[in-house]
């Protein structure tokens, strides 16, 4: 065996192990969302938003106007390489709560429920569509009477 073949064999090997480790996916969890098992403790009806607090825990959104909901979201991502991170699972488990405080009802969504709602837009929308410049300005000629206009003394 000559003097290079063994470093040469370490240096594939080497290079095998960093392009398998940089192609092996990254999963992320975000969030807290309690198991169908905490669910049960919590009773519709007989429950308020103290005892939900102390047997699941408080969440880390509410219902931001009047309060009565819980939100417990949790989030899993997926990286893969240089791409960007993609959500590949989400459960959201909303609790609502009567306006005396207690528990009315106890739901579950996934990710497959969920719609994508703009937020904000970037982009100003024209109201005007094929009507030219001259259109508009000469458009408004025959909505005007001399009376409107002149001061009547």
């Amino acid at each position: 065996m000559t003097f290079w073949a063994r470093p040469v064999r370490w240096a594939i090997a080497g290079l095998f192990v960093a392009l398998t480790v940089a192609c092996s996916p990254i999963i992320r969890n975000h969030g807290y969302v309690p198991s169908d098992d905490e669910l049960t403790l919590v009773e519709v009806g007989t429950d308020t938003r103290e005892t939900v607090a102390q047997k699941i825990g408080r969440p880390t959104a509410s219902g931001l106007l009047d309060d009565v909901g819980w939100y417990y979201v949790q989030s899993r991502f997926r990286t893969f390489g240089p791409r960007a991170p993609q959500e590949i699972d989400r459960q959201v488990v909303a609790i609502s709560f009567t306006e005396e405080g207690t528990v009315s009802n106890v739901e579950r969504f996934g990710l497959e429920d969920g719609q994508v709602v703009a937020l904000s837009r970037r982009v100003t929308e024209t109201n005007v569509r094929g009507v030219s410049l001259i259109k508009q300005l000469l458009g408004n000629l025959g909505n005007f009477r001399a009376d409107q206009v002149l001061d009547n003394q």
